[in-house]
């Protein structure tokens, strides 16, 4: 569920604005059922492409959907997911939460905020400026520089991240959300190059999600200009949710873990790992994106979402 409240006046007018048109709920309607391509979307409401694709980026800068560009029989097709079933507006600020009211945490961690990592050549970071330590040293990944980091690339290995967790101490926690742009990692880049990649929270493997390949076919839309063509340019964003149900990877499950299982209550932040292990089917490495890289303007996005106690 979004919550919405006079305490965040910016996002209120961008959502609301985003719901003002009978076509933009026409579209959030169609994606509670499932994952819909531009096209489809178009031919169901009986509109233009062109309509369908502006309107698309107006739900997106408000987040109430995701998009991704998925490989198709003619270059690429953007497919679009729901992200919330339920908005809530609360107009009156200072009134008090009710016991069980379902509420939400989030908070966004720069991808060079790592705390503990293992990498394996071919690897390296860098920001919107330039390379922030020489590739193919592993070494390196432990250099104070690492934190600007906008674009970390690895062959096998892990990178950990530690995140603070700041709900009160009597709710429970019904679901937990991390989304993050990713893709495989290759000499250069192809697109074809499949990459298990694995999540883990808590030290709990929640399950693995098979890259199709490292994107480099067109520039990134964030892609700084000192970076080359012929590198890898933009990732696929990926939404891991965890509830009482089980895990999900974009709305699909793919195991029977349970955010009980996480023990998330049991210490005051959550260990995130990202990596391919040593034994994966493909083992194809690892790019994660930033803010100033790839198509995504984020870095790892986490939302918790518990009731109030």
């Amino acid at each position: 569920m979004l919550e919405l409240s006079f305490q965040d006046p910016d996002k209120l007018v961008q959502v609301t604005h985003a719901l003002s048109t009978r076509a933009r709920v026409d579209m959030l309607r169609l994606l509670s059922t499932r994952n819909m391509n531009v096209v489809e979307i178009a031919e169901t409401l009986k509109l233009p492409v062109s309509t369908v694709a502006n309107n698309v980026k107006v739900l997106e800068a408000a987040k109430l959907i995701n998009t991704e560009l998925l490989p198709a029989s003619r270059g690429a097709m953007k497919v679009c997911s729901r992200n919330y079933d339920d908005i809530h507006i609360a107009f009156n600020v200072e009134k008090t939460i009710p016991k069980g009211a379902l509420l939400s945490y989030e908070m966004e961690m720069p991808i060079g905020h790592y705390s503990d990592c293992e990498v394996h050549p071919t690897c390296g970071i860098a920001n919107a400026d330039g390379m922030i330590v020489r590739e193919d040293e592993p070494a390196s990944f432990y250099h104070p520089k690492h934190i600007g980091a906008q674009i970390i690339w690895l062959r096998k290995g892990y990178l950990e991240y530690l995140l603070p967790m700041e709900i009160p101490a009597e709710a429970r926690i019904d679901a937990l959300e991390l989304s993050m742009e990713l893709c495989s990692e290759a000499p250069n880049y192809d697109n074809n190059w499949p990459s298990d990649i694995t999540l883990w929270i808590n030290g709990i493997e929640i399950g693995t999600w098979t890259s199709p390949g490292d994107f480099g076919d067109r520039r990134g839309k964030l892609s700084p200009a000192w970076w080359p063509d012929g590198s890898t340019q933009y990732g696929l964003l990926k939404t891991w949710r965890i509830d009482r149900n089980g895990a999900s990877l974009d709305m699909q499950k793919i195991s029977d873990i349970t955010v009980g299982d996480l023990k998330l209550m049991q210490r005051p932040n959550i260990r995130l790992r990202l990596g391919v292990k040593s034994d994966a089917v493909h083992q194809g490495g690892m790019n994660l994106f930033g803010r100033q890289f790839g198509d995504y303007e984020q870095d790892i996005v986490v939302k918790v979402y518990y009731a109030a106690g």
